[in-house]
């Protein structure tokens, strides 16, 4: 697998994993908004480690060289 994401890229989904992973999560009355919350901070931390994303793949989307 080849990695897509640049340095910035891969900061910020780390930063939003964990924001979203951890105590600061926002929290809402629909439980169904709460685990689409924490896949998405999951997805996010599994991608920022090893750097690629399957949309930027699917759209063509290069942000390696950032």
């Amino acid at each position: 697998m080849k990695q897509n994401l640049g340095r910035v890229d891969r900061v910020l989904r780390f930063a939003l994993a964990f924001w979203w992973l951890g105590p600061w999560a926002p929290q809402y009355n629909a439980a169904w908004a709460n685990w689409l919350i924490f896949i998405v901070g999951w997805i996010s931390l599994i991608e920022s480690f090893i750097g690629f994303c399957w949309l930027h793949n699917l759209f063509g989307i290069p942000n390696k060289n950032q």
